[in-house]
């Protein structure tokens, strides 16, 4: 008798939140019943999930502490399909979109995006109409932007000023907080590292949540001497 073949193909899930207000919304819960979807009905094991929280559509690969974790583990491990819900999950800038993708490709992996069929193939029309998207994604974001700024230039005519969100270690209660995240830099922990041990010690982010590396990452680089 013949042994009974494996057939199931193993994926990643890649989740993307950009704000930190919404690592508590409903992102992660759509993203990944999304992709839950789409595996079960196209005989697809997810095998684990990589959630980037806080990160921005803008953020390069290398800068995504989740991204990097799930590298190594498809360069370790032989799965070679990631699932993401959506292209602008990835990216919502046109260039580092195509970066990332490029990327995958010429490592051997295989990126789908479940809303959007057999965008990341190498048919030249699918590809058009991926980086078609992957323009208007990013006009999105830029849109958004400027309407921000907007209401804050009418806020400031209309009062005089807009100071807009104070970075973190402005308020007297985050001192001490800003100065143990400077001292866990100093001994050499990373993001990651110093995110753990944040949260270990039982300290609270500013909205009272968890600490995540791509939040030291921000605190550090708006505190930048």
């Amino acid at each position: 008798m013949e042994p009974i073949m494996e057939t199931t193909k193993k994926a990643f899930g890649y989740l993307r939140v950009s704000g930190e207000s919404q690592i508590d919304g409903d992102g992660f819960t759509r993203q990944r019943a999304e992709i839950t979807k789409w595996a079960a009905a196209n005989g697809v094991q997810i095998v684990q999930w990589f959630e980037e929280r806080g990160v921005s559509g803008t953020t390069e690969g290398d800068d995504r502490p989740a991204f990097q974790e799930m590298l190594v583990a498809l360069l370790s491990n032989g799965t070679r399909i990631v699932l993401i819900e959506r292209m602008d999950r990835i990216a919502r800038d046109i260039v580092i979109q195509e970066s990332i993708l490029k990327d995958l490709i010429r490592r051997g992996f295989e990126l789908i995006s479940v809303s959007e069929p057999d965008l990341c193939s190498s048919d030249p029309y699918r590809s058009a109409m991926r980086q078609m998207l992957g323009v208007f994604a990013e006009l999105d974001r830029k849109t958004i932007v400027l309407k921000l700024r907007a209401a804050r230039n009418r806020k400031k005519a209309q009062t005089g000023r807009c100071e807009g969100r104070k970075p973190f270690g402005h308020y007297d209660e985050e001192i001490a907080t800003l100065a143990r995240i400077r001292d866990l830099q100093a001994q050499g922990l990373n993001y990651e590292q110093s995110a753990k041990a944040l949260n270990a010690e039982g300290i609270k982010t500013r909205s009272g949540g968890t600490w995540y590396p791509a939040t030291i990452r921000r605190i550090l680089l708006n505190n930048a001497a």
